[in-house]
């Protein structure tokens, strides 16, 4: 049987990781240069516990299970994750009460460890909290991690158990044939006998090309700040959420920096690129964030940048099962936390659609790249030893080495964006300024590029325009 799988970013990389489990032939279609730079690459990284969702909706049914799918799928796919926990903190009688109504949602809906604290607990979990808490709710579970690393360890043991991608490939639409269903890209149809559309931003679109209709979707934008601080917040720190979303957050990341947003604004259907920042944005980002943590320092700010979410108007996920397509739509927040789960649940329901057998070579495991500014000394010496280009460092910020960028050479990347989001290279507090050169050096060596092919992830972003000499 083949199945297609459109959009590489945390769904429907997961969801191609697990239909490699079984009998399947697997192809993957995404329309980036990289897995994970759709809806994937810019959001805020958090693991939610699942209090936010009302019980009954598809997000509730997801969130909480996929949460608990987290640990075992990062010590598998060799991904950090960080229990941090969270807290929502309330500042007046009338929040406290919507903290009472989070509570309740989360038991409904399964989520272990949930309490409301008082100001001194609250304070004593987080002491940069602003004194003017009255109470938080406290939820352990949630957890922070790097998005598109979860995409690109999911796609690295896909590929490892068969499965096959085509990057750099728009899908233009999908019809169906018979009991075949016709992928339609540039230059050729594709022909598979199920198709699985999780392309984010486009999904409405994809769906309805095969004639599948859906609440068509909008970009919802959020702009984000991100500090090169490491110990601003102990955890995840919300406001009271509002009909606008869970608000903008204070947050620590999984590479020790502190990231503020996002920013909540609903933007045209046809605006579904418009992902630039504005001035509006980050003084809203600053206003509210200083509400929560007073002491946060802007002068540790070392960019701003911006996602968009794919919002839709029941403000809920939408998963249409058919006979041979399913469409995963509107997979806003917490569609990262929800993605095990979700995956899981489609995976399972085309198995037995299909009478699909187990993949008996399936290997679950996936060795992450090596990172010796990690690592025990002992461990350290031995890498070094085995290879010396882990012993130099490219990018001092992170320490990044050559090893490391070669490896994330050897994993798939072509731009700079490619070996930033799978070494942290070129991520710290020079945002690149020492290190990108070198990088690019190596690219060319290891790849055979020329330096003016380079880019830093578009097409349209070469990152020299030629060689003067």
């Amino acid at each position: 049987m083949r199945i297609a799988i459109i959009g590489a970013g945390v769904v429907g990389s997961l969801i191609a990781r697990e239909l490699t489990k079984y009998e399947a032939e697997i192809e993957i279609f995404e329309k980036y240069p990289d897995v994970g730079w759709g809806v994937t690459k810019a959001n805020s990284g958090v693991i939610h516990a699942g209090y936010d969702d009302e019980p009954g909706t598809v997000r509730s049914k997801y969130c909480t299970h996929g949460n608990s799918l987290y640990t075992k799928l990062s010590y598998e796919l060799g991904f950090p994750i960080k229990r941090t926990g969270s807290l929502v903190a309330a500042f007046d009688d009338e929040e406290v009460k919507v903290l009472e109504k989070l509570l309740d949602y989360g038991k409904k809906n399964g989520v272990e460890g949930l309490k409301i604290l008082d100001k001194y607990e609250s304070l004593e979990k987080e002491p940069n909290l602003s004194k003017m808490v009255i109470a938080s709710l406290w939820a352990p579970s949630t957890g922070i991690i790097g998005p598109w690393e979860v995409a690109q360890a999911a796609i690295e043991n896909a590929i490892d158990n068969g499965a096959k991608i085509h990057l750099s490939t728009e899908v233009k639409g999908i019809k169906k044939a018979n009991k075949k269903v016709l992928v339609e890209v540039d230059d050729r149809d594709y022909e598979f006998d199920f198709v699985v559309n999780a392309s984010g931003l486009w999904a409405d679109v994809l769906a309805e090309s095969a004639g599948v209709k859906v609440t068509p979707l909008h970009p919802r934008k959020g702009e984000y700040i991100l500090l090169d601080q490491s110990d601003l917040v102990r955890t995840v720190v919300f406001p009271v959420p509002s009909k606008a979303g869970k608000g903008i957050l204070v947050l620590p990341t999984i590479h020790n920096t502190t990231l503020l947003g996002p920013t909540s604004e609903d933007l045209p259907p046809d605006w579904r690129d418009r992902n630039e920042t504005t001035a509006e944005g980050i003084r809203k980002i600053i206003e509210n964030t200083k509400k929560l943590v007073p002491s946060i320092n802007l002068s540790k700010s070392i960019r701003t940048f911006a996602g968009l979410r794919p919002e839709n108007d029941l403000k809920d996920f939408v998963v249409v099962k058919e006979e041979n397509m399913v469409n995963v739509v509107a997979t806003r927040s917490p569609g990262l936390t929800s993605a095990p789960a979700m995956a899981e649940d489609i995976a399972n329901w085309i198995v037995g659609l299909r009478s699909l057998k187990l993949n008996k070579n399936f290997n679950p495991y996936r060795k992450p790249i090596p990172r010796p500014y990690e690592m025990e000394d002992e461990e350290k010496e031995k890498l070094i030893r085995e290879n010396p280009a882990f012993g130099r460092v490219i990018c001092r910020c992170n320490k990044v080495t050559e090893g490391e960028v070669i490896e994330a050479i050897k994993r798939g990347a072509r731009t700079l964006d490619g070996v930033k989001l799978r070494t942290t290279a070129m991520f710290g507090r020079c945002q690149g300024s020492f290190c990108t050169v070198n990088i690019m050096k190596i690219i060319k060596r290891e790849t055979g590029m020329n330096f003016e092919d380079i880019e830093k992830n578009l097409p349209s972003s070469k990152v020299v325009d030629g060689v003067l000499r």
